[in-house]
């Protein structure tokens, strides 16, 4: 679903969340082709200690700019948080499973490069709201997609899902179900099926007025799967806010919903860096 249905209102609140002391960095190449691009957007004086969120957009595989999403660069970063907002490629121009390759090229790459804008590459995270939550649990919970990129999930610190889809088949959704092959989509396409022990800490957020990705089979469901396997999880539920604007409440103007900024301050800095950085043969 594009962001607040509509490019002014992207506008408005881009520009009202000031950039404050931050420093923004524009599109970076992360691969060969055109919307394989980055933007890095940190705190100034960054050392090399800050944490690093790696954020994916939502708009069902089908649409999305990291332009439109300046706002969460810059509140994250507001936090002494060293933040990626990326592009991936999307449908119709591909289907699955490469915009879960272009997913696990970012993390690649910041995994390599971030410690050059002030990141630690130990205290990693990747985030994604709706479809680019999708791809965050995908890289995160099912190793190969970083494996194709000799490393392994165990580079994350840990993963951050607002308002994902975890769980969907049978696919109902229209739009998607051209992305997945519909009917014959496999059930290996469903984060839900990829949860092990040796998964990544989460920070599991929806909406309980949520219409478009039910909350209680989704985010309810992942936290259960993940728990089950002793992995630790915070669920949170910010009622105030629907599917699109829990992700916009990041925005200044828009705090009021929810402690949604608050919530993945405190999971970033709390969780501890992840001692296991994971396979790197790269040369």
């Amino acid at each position: 679903m594009p962001l607040l249905a509509g490019c002014s209102g992207v506008e408005v609140i881009n520009a009202l969340t000031p950039a404050g002391q931050t420093q923004a960095f524009d599109s970076i190449a992360y691969g060969e082709l055109p919307r394989q691009r980055l933007d890095i957007y940190r705190p100034q004086g960054a050392d090399g200690h800050a944490p690093v969120v790696v954020f994916l957009y939502g708009g069902t595989w089908r649409e999305g700019e990291r332009q439109d999403y300046r706002f969460v660069g810059r509140a994250l970063a507001s936090r002494g948080i060293v933040t990626v907002v990326a592009d991936y490629r999307l449908y119709p121009e591909v289907r699955y499973p490469d915009f879960v390759e272009d997913s696990a090229r970012v993390l690649a790459w910041s995994h390599r490069h971030i410690d050059q804008y002030g990141g630690d590459p130990h205290r990693l995270f990747v985030m994604g709201h709706s479809a680019g939550a999708y791809n965050a649990a995908m890289v995160a919970l099912d190793p190969r997609w970083l494996a194709a990129q000799s490393l392994s999930p165990d580079i994350l610190a840990g993963w951050i899902g607002l308002a994902g889809p975890y769980d969907f088949l049978p696919i109902t959704n229209e739009d998607a179900r051209p992305v997945f092959d519909w009917p014959h989509t496999s059930s290996d396409t469903q984060p839900i099926n990829h949860v092990s022990d040796r998964s990544p800490p989460a920070l599991l957020m929806a909406s309980h007025r949520d219409t478009t990705v039910n909350p209680i089979r989704n985010t309810a469901g992942m936290a259960r799967a993940l728990r089950a396997h002793g992995v630790a999880v915070t669920e949170d539920y910010a009622d105030r806010t629907s599917h699109v604007t829990l992700i916009a409440s990041l925005a200044w103007p828009l705090r009021w919903l929810g402690p949604v900024l608050d919530d993945i301050d405190t999971f970033v800095h709390d969780t501890p860096p992840r001692t296991n950085t994971g396979a790197d043969n790269a040369q």
